[in-house]
């Protein structure tokens, strides 16, 4: 079972602002902080990703292959989700929108300003009847 996930920064002022901003558009905040590291939260008050300062002080870096994915409430959440990164100097890596491979998938990708792929999707079959 997954408890949560790190993700590297090497400023992590920026990085607890891009965060604070770009993760309350899904619902979640910051629950933990303290010098070199932020946990944040969603509803239920339990931290499932921590950005920090790597501990043997070495420049973060991210990984070829890897991304954090997180899930929205509906289809304006992707669309948030991804505004507020790109207004809080994130890049883009794909635009909301549906994916041919997932036919009942909404989605958007982008990088963190360390460069961490994030993404954000919908399940729009889960969100026909609301």
């Amino acid at each position: 079972m997954l408890s949560g996930v790190c993700v590297g920064t090497n400023d992590i002022e920026a990085g607890a602002a891009f965060y604070d901003e770009v993760l309350a558009s899904i619902g979640m905040r910051c629950v933990f902080a303290k010098p070199h590291e932020r946990g944040y939260a969603g509803a239920d008050g339990r931290i499932s990703l921590f950005v920090v300062v790597p501990f043997n002080e070495q420049p973060a870096t991210y990984g070829n292959g890897t991304q954090v994915m997180f899930y929205a409430p509906d289809k304006a959440g992707v669309d948030a989700f991804h505004a507020a990164a790109l207004r809080c100097g994130g890049t883009d890596e794909g635009a909301p929108g549906p994916r041919h491979y997932h036919p009942d998938y909404y989605g958007a990708y982008v990088r963190d300003l360390d460069g961490n792929k994030l993404n954000v999707s919908v399940s729009l079959e889960e969100n026909r009847d609301r």
